[in-house]
């Protein structure tokens, strides 16, 4: 008893933000001598992790696929009005709440499609890459031959950059160990295959109208609200 929570689009999106954030992650390391200290040069077929040129380039690569993610993402959903991931007002309080809820075993409050803690993390994580792309546009420009940049920019530049990187890490740590918490695992599938459990949504994701909606539909054929009767998060 499955409904659609995902899109393809959206998977997709997800998937290539995540591997390019990864790849950006790996390379960005690169650009410090790290790997050839440790010797992950010396590993069967990463050699060229200790190269700068190889590694800046495979991060300029990675740059280029998260820039293009990031506006076709808002291009997208820009044009067919879908904003439910973006904060509302009352976030921060109603996540406490549900976290505490978790902690404690007993009921949530009432959610949307997308809990709070979730639009409040899209919300980090989506500010920070911003930061990453505008500082690294910058950083990538100095680079071309015949444009001279104040060391007083490059130098701040460079330190916005790098903490956009710590804080990125900080993002993508944050929104892992969400799924240290049992309930949250089943969204997991979700971001896979586009579907969730129909009574999941039906019982914490209560306010997602059309989310409930094709639940009732689905259930209709399944026995009605009495086959979730004995459903548990």
């Amino acid at each position: 008893m499955k409904i659609q929570r995902q899109s393809l689009s959206n998977r997709i999106v997800h998937a290539l933000t995540a591997i390019s954030i990864f790849g950006l992650f790996f390379t960005g390391f690169g650009q410090m001598p790290v790997y050839k200290r440790y010797m992950l040069n010396e590993v069967p077929f990463m050699a060229w992790s200790a190269d700068y040129h190889i590694t800046l380039w495979w991060h300029y690569l990675f740059s280029v696929i998260l820039i293009g993610v990031v506006f076709y993402h808002l291009t997208y959903h820009f044009l067919r009005k879908e904003y439910d991931i973006l904060p509302k007002k009352g976030d921060m309080k109603h996540s406490a709440e549900v976290i505490k809820a978790m902690i404690t075993g007993k009921e949530e409050p009432p959610s949307e499609k997308y809990l709070p803690e979730q639009r409040i993390g899209y919300a980090f994580i989506a500010f920070w890459i911003v930061v990453m792309i505008i500082t690294g546009i910058i950083k990538a420009i100095k680079n071309v031959s015949g444009i001279d940049m104040s060391l007083e920019a490059l130098f701040w530049t460079a330190q916005i950059h790098n903490l956009g990187f710590m804080m990125l890490i900080l993002g993508v740590i944050g929104h892992l160990a969400a799924f240290l918490f049992k309930p949250n695992r089943r969204l997991l599938p979700a971001m896979l295959w586009g579907k969730i459990c129909s009574c999941y949504a039906k019982s914490r994701h209560s306010q997602w109208e059309e989310g409930v909606q094709q639940s009732k539909e689905v259930l209709k054929h399944h026995g009605g609200d009495e086959a979730c009767n004995n459903y548990k998060h």
